[in-house]
């Protein structure tokens, strides 16, 4: 097994053509920091695995962005620009530009970040433990366009919505119901089972692998293609976010455990 990003990101073959990699950073709930961002963003144009299998050490798949780097004493806004829209897009750019299938096997919650991580992936296998939730709306922060595209994608509108409304965690059988995952099984299995789902989809051919999901990624594309006025306005609300008050009000009762005080601007 090869450790990378200082050991918090960890790499093995559990079956032939397939590689496998292991968010592993407990101290933090395997929340995504630079290292592993950067890491992520390095390597992944260099995997050349028939399917690949995203997973995460421990009890927690990913717990998200690593918020607790920004220290209220930084710019908050240079900062969060820094981890959310640069390590951050690079790493899923790198993950959606993968040829081939990605398999992730959520071994845990997978909140915020994590959880679009894990969308990120073609197919998704769920410990039934596992809680699933996007908290951006407790931290005042406007999410990726980019981001909300794939969930919209995946469950619609009207549960996108629910989600990113009331920031509420939803458990692993609802997720399944919703279309957020595509199979839950008892936690001791989900190793198993996304090695053994992985290890039939590299028996493929793997120029229909790339072929068929590169199709799919047009056709996906291809129905919500944004305007560049209208991807401008998101990309500049975006932008303004992470100067708002209500931003640096979240992360400062994210570190100081305590509720927000919100005031709409």
């Amino acid at each position: 097994m090869d450790a990378l990003a200082g050991g918090k990101l960890k790499r093995d073959e559990p079956a032939p053509h397939v590689t496998r990699l292991t968010l592993d950073n407990p101290a933090k709930r395997n929340a995504l920091d630079d290292d592993i961002l950067d890491a992520l963003a390095g390597l992944l144009p260099r995997l050349d695995a028939r399917c690949l299998i995203v997973t995460g050490a421990g009890p927690v798949f990913s717990a998200g962005y690593d918020i607790g780097a920004l220290r209220p004493e930084e710019d908050r806004a240079r900062a969060a620009e820094a981890i959310v829209a640069h390590a951050f897009t690079e790493a899923i750019a790198a993950l959606d530009a993968f040829p081939r299938p990605v398999v992730a096997a959520l071994n845990g919650h997978a909140i915020g970040g994590g959880l679009e991580l894990a969308l990120s992936c073609d197919l998704r296998v769920s410990s039934d433990a596992a809680k699933l939730g996007m908290p951006p709306a407790r931290l005042g922060l406007v999410y990726s366009h980019t981001g909300l595209r794939k969930f919209i994608a995946a469950i619609g509108a009207p549960r996108t919505r629910e989600l990113f409304f009331t920031a509420r965690t939803i458990e692993a059988r609802e997720a399944l119901a919703w279309g957020l995952v595509g199979e839950v099984v008892p936690a001791w299995d989900v190793a198993g089972r996304a090695v053994e789902l992985a290890g039939a989809i590299a028996e493929n051919a793997p120029l229909s692998l790339e072929g068929n999901k590169r199709v799919i990624g047009a056709l996906l594309a291809a129905g919500g293609a944004l305007d560049p006025a209208v991807e401008a306005e998101l990309v500049a609300l975006r932008d303004a976010c992470f100067a708002s008050e209500d931003f640096a009000e979240g992360v400062s009762a994210f570190a100081e455990k305590r509720p927000p005080r919100w005031r709409g601007r």
